[in-house]
């Protein structure tokens, strides 16, 4: 593999850093100050348009580049998130296969999974255990098993009375 330091671009790094210090607190106090001076200004300029073109402009400017950096941050981070859930869900034994690389699925296929899962919330509201199953054929496998055991020791128990 190679070094980190050279695998990663200049731009990325400047993004990076550009992203978190625009997340700061500090970064959120100065734009406050700035907007504070501007508005204390306003009447030794007479509330002139020139006035209020300053602060337009500038937010206009810092805000359309900012939305680049931080789109160039986040890309990179969403897919060493994605990254690491796919390693997460190929390592498990138990867990399914098909959830790797899900984001390239389509939105109607996602909602599909969604309803799948949604189903197993379903399932799991049921159980009184916290430990429910991981797939929706083996909630329904497991459901059935228990309910027909509950049905087993209900029949017993209205034998024996």
């Amino acid at each position: 593999m190679k070094n980190k330091k050279q695998t990663t671009s200049a731009f990325e790094k400047f993004a990076s850093k550009v992203s978190k210090a625009a997340g700061s607190t500090t970064a959120f106090i100065s734009a406050f100050l700035i907007v504070v001076v501007w508005a204390v200004s306003g009447p030794i300029f007479d509330y002139s348009e020139t006035w209020q073109l300053v602060i337009n402009t500038g937010t206009t400017i810092i805000t359309f580049l900012m939305v680049f950096l931080i789109q160039k941050a986040q890309n990179k981070d969403s897919l060493a998130i994605q990254l690491k859930l796919n390693e997460l869900v190929a390592s498990n034994e138990f867990s399914s296969n098909s959830l790797v690389d899900i984001e390239s699925m389509t939105e109607e296929e996602m909602i599909i999974v969604q309803k799948y899962y949604h189903r197993l919330g379903e399932l799991a509201q049921k159980e009184q255990s916290i430990r429910t199953s991981h797939s929706i054929a083996e909630a329904h496998q497991q459901h059935e098993r228990k309910h027909k055991n509950k049905t087993k020791l209900d029949s017993k128990n209205t034998t024996k009375k």
